[in-house]
């Protein structure tokens, strides 16, 4: 990606004039100038400064009264899917970012690009080649936070690895397989996530949705292309059954309406009399952007579609059945425009999350997502047998963030004094589970002073367990509407560490803080003229939203660990190591 497109080059510009401009902004170039009618090409040195040139260049350096324009040159061929969004407001949040993408399609990866500007480039890249367009289109100069965002083509390799000539296999161009090393080019494009409609049916009609040797069921999934799966050895003896459809959002919402017409048809000829409401099965990390602050998002639905919803009780909720029912009532033409509406909510809280937990879990090696069970197993209300409960033996653990057992930490985060009672629950169950779930210790520091607004949750355990326990106190936050639908979770975090490595966080000149602010988009701050404590240690006070929290936290161990490292006396050269005897 180091080769330069410039545009609306004025006919009278020269190889000298780009020569002389590429010298005054000292941008490295490997070859010279191919200059065109009204355009021109130029190799850089390295990505780096192909990246210098866009942002220095582009729309800010005029050459014979035309303002150049500078991007990426992107072969036809390659300009598929992949795109670079330029000039992102530095403290823009990957939440609203994640949200901004996912607007125009199924965003498959997106990762920030290292940069000398202010400003923060991310490549993104896009399930199809329309979304990708769309979003260059929608996106390229509009304004965010009075930063005008730039969008590019980037080369998209794995186009052009997909695109063979007649006769080639797929995936491979005429000179065989891509070369290991290209970027993007490890495995298939992943297909664009589906997430699966659970919905509660009373066991009595359970016989009608399935019918005659299966024909009723057969037909609904030959008809709404989906894959249907009815439990009905779960929960036996229960008045209830789940019932779990795969299929694209119009393929869900068209099963789930046939569902609700069967049943009516059943109860009108056995003489049901009952209200038969239709109930959605939707994970408890969703519900509460479902229902919005002050319950706007739920009322606006209602509104919209005529019809009552109701939301079971966090009551409810255990360890092993993290789902809640959402109870619509109303005529089955309303409820199935309020079940589009209520998993569209669901789909795109899932993405979201999803998005950000996979860019920033890029910038923690070694990290296993799918250990943590912060998520349901591969979509939103899978049932309590792939709900986020860890494995056996999982507790205190810690291999996905290296091998042994690592030492555990201990760090103080700070929540609203009124979020309190919700993390700790009716009679202490939210904490207690909360506890065992992470395999962390929780507790609740007493309160300090007349009227705190904070109050101080300890948490000692190793990183993983650190990672989940936070990870679920961030989301009860946000579930319970102690922030705002459209406001991150933002909270304080403070680790104490040895007086003595106090200086290697910070760095000749505030070096290494600063470089810890800019990857991690936290505030950490080593407040000055501290009084170590009993153990000779301070505080190091971490803020910013979760992933920005837990980068920052990894990081300073990290510093901390290799500050261990050379402390350890080293063996003499004289000396051996002494060999166990030979019996």
């Amino acid at each position: 990606m180091n080769k330069l497109y410039i545009g609306n080059v004025s006919a009278e510009a020269s190889e000298e004039d780009f020569e002389t401009i590429f010298e005054q902004w000292k941008i490295p170039h490997s070859g010279p100038f191919l200059l065109k009618t009204g355009y021109a090409f130029v190799d850089c040195l390295d990505e780096k400064a192909a990246m210098k040139a866009i942002d220095v260049l582009s729309g800010k350096v005029e050459l014979h009264g035309k303002l150049l324009e500078v991007e990426h040159s992107v072969p036809k061929r390659q300009r598929n899917c992949k795109l670079q969004i330029r000039n992102i407001p530095p403290h823009m949040q990957w939440e609203v970012l994640d949200g901004m993408l996912a607007q125009y399609g199924s965003v498959e990866n997106c990762e920030q690009v290292n940069t000398d500007t202010e400003t923060a480039v991310v490549n993104v890249r896009y399930a199809a080649k329309d979304q990708a367009r769309l979003a260059m289109e929608k996106l390229n100069g509009s304004m965010m936070e009075n930063y005008a965002l730039k969008v590019s083509y980037i080369p998209d390799e794995m186009a052009a690895a997909e695109g063979p000539p007649a006769g080639g296999r797929r995936g491979f161009g005429a000179r065989g397989p891509p070369r290991a090393g290209s970027p993007g080019l490890g495995a298939r494009p992943k297909d664009p996530i589906i997430i699966p409609l659970r919905i509660m049916v009373p066991t009595q009609f359970v016989g009608a949705i399935i019918g005659k040797e299966g024909n009723t069921i057969r037909n609904i999934t030959k008809q709404t292309h989906s894959k249907i799966d009815i439990h009905r050895k779960e929960n036996a003896g229960a008045a209830e059954k789940p019932i779990t459809i795969h299929s694209t959002p119009e393929g869900c919402s068209s099963a789930c309406t046939t569902i609700m017409e069967i049943m009516q048809k059943e109860a009108a000829e056995t003489k049901f009399t009952e209200e038969i409401p239709l109930k959605i099965l939707a994970h408890n990390n969703f519900v509460g952007r479902l229902i919005g602050k002050e319950g706007r998002n739920l009322k606006k639905i209602e509104q919209d579609t005529g019809t009552k919803i109701t939301i079971s009780s966090l009551q409810d909720l255990t360890l092993y059945n993290p789902e809640r029912t959402i109870t619509v009532t109303g005529p089955i033409e309303n409820c199935a425009r309020a079940e589009e509406e209520v998993m569209k909510k669901i789909r795109e809280s899932y993405e979201s999350d999803m998005a950000a937990m996979n860019l920033q879990s890029n910038l923690i090696p070694g990290l296993n997502l799918n250990a943590l069970g912060l998520f349901p197993s591969g979509a939103p209300g899978m049932g309590p047998s792939m709900s986020s409960v860890p494995p056996p033996g999982a507790h205190g653990g810690c291999s996905s963030f290296g091998q042994g057992h690592p030492e555990s930490e201990t760090v103080h985060l700070f929540i609203p004094a009124l979020a309190v009672g919700a993390i700790i629950g009716k009679q202490g169950q939210h904490i207690k589970q909360l506890s065992h779930f992470a395999g962390a210790s929780i507790k609740i520091a007493p309160a300090e002073g007349a009227d705190p607004k904070l109050r101080k949750v300890i948490i000692s355990g190793p990183p993983e367990a650190q990672f989940k326990a936070q990870c679920r106190l961030f989301g009860k936050l946000k579930e319970e509407n102690f922030f705002g639908p459209k406001e991150e979770v933002k909270l304080e975090a403070h680790i104490k560490v040895p007086s003595f490595a106090a200086g290697r966080v910070i760095g000749k000149g505030g070096k290494t803080v600063n470089e810890l602010q800019n990857l991690t988009c936290a505030e950490v701050v080593v407040p000055r003229d501290q009084t170590p404590d009993e153990n000779d240690q301070v505080i190091v006070k971490i803020s910013g939203h979760f992933f920005a929290c837990q980068l920052a936290q990894r990081k300073i161990q990290e510093i901390l660990a290799q500050v261990r490292r050379q402390q350890q006396p080293k063996p003499s050269s004289g000396t051996q190591t002494p060999q166990p005897r030979r019996k």
